[in-house]
């Protein structure tokens, strides 16, 4: 597909599972992602409650989920499927871009999401992405979501987490609080390590230290607990 090339990587391809109710979305997704050297469409499903045996069958490294299914929905599938020892890396897909859904399943452990419109030159590079330990959610978006979603909690719901939030956050030493923020602002590891002067592998510790740390899944979480700290 025009737009659309190889990231030249020399190991294997990820391996990705696609699940959504939508033949013709699942086969649209297959197209994009098929023919590249590093990526390897393993397998589809048509409901969450197809996820687990697939993930089993097919050992995806990333999936492609989507929200609104008969079934079982992909909010209760990823909550399942990160709630296990080693799960694949999840990418939301959905048609809103300021659902509560998507934020649910980003707390859940979602590593980011597409909108189903997204160019393939982008859907490409937002799975690389996730497969690499990136996150695939910019900071307009992150605004969005999180003002969409306290706006529709009581007036202590946002207090409540706020705390959570800052308890969490205080223990950490100076260094991983910069790194938590700069995440929080969507930063990724290249354009931490240049604000803060620091190399790509020393933000990738840091990075694994905050999930050991904060008892976190992903950067995303780390994102989503600064954003309710109110930091960002």
């Amino acid at each position: 597909m025009a737009g659309v090339t190889g990231a030249g990587s020399a190991g294997p391809p990820v391996r990705v599972l696609i699940v959504d109710d939508d033949a013709l979305v699942r086969a649209g997704l297959s197209m994009i992602l098929g023919g590249l050297p590093d990526l390897a469409v393993v397998g589809e499903a048509a409901d969450g409650a197809e996820v687990p045996e697939a993930v089993a069958a097919y050992a995806p490294d990333v999936v492609l989920m989507d929200i609104r299914m008969p079934r079982v929905d992909g909010l209760t599938a990823t909550e399942a499927l990160r709630a296990q020892p080693h799960p694949p890396e999840v990418l939301v897909l959905t048609t809103f871009d300021a659902d509560e859904q998507v934020l649910r399943a980003l707390r859940a452990g979602a590593a980011g999401f597409l909108l189903k419109d997204t160019p393939p030159a982008e859907i490409v590079h937002a799975v690389r992405r996730v497969a690499a330990g990136e996150a695939t959610l910019s900071p307009t978006v992150t605004r969005k979501l999180i003002a969409h979603v306290t706006s529709d909690l009581g007036p202590t719901g946002p207090d409540r987490r706020q705390e959570r939030a800052l308890r969490l956050l205080t223990g950490l030493s100076e260094r991983e609080r910069q790194v938590a923020v700069a995440l929080g602002r969507g930063r990724t590891n290249a354009e931490i390590a240049g604000e803060l002067f620091m190399s790509v592998a020393t933000v990738k510790a840091y990075v694994s230290r905050l999930l050991t740390r904060l008892e976190l899944n992903n950067r995303v979480q780390v994102a989503l607990l600064v954003h309710d700290a109110g930091l960002v």
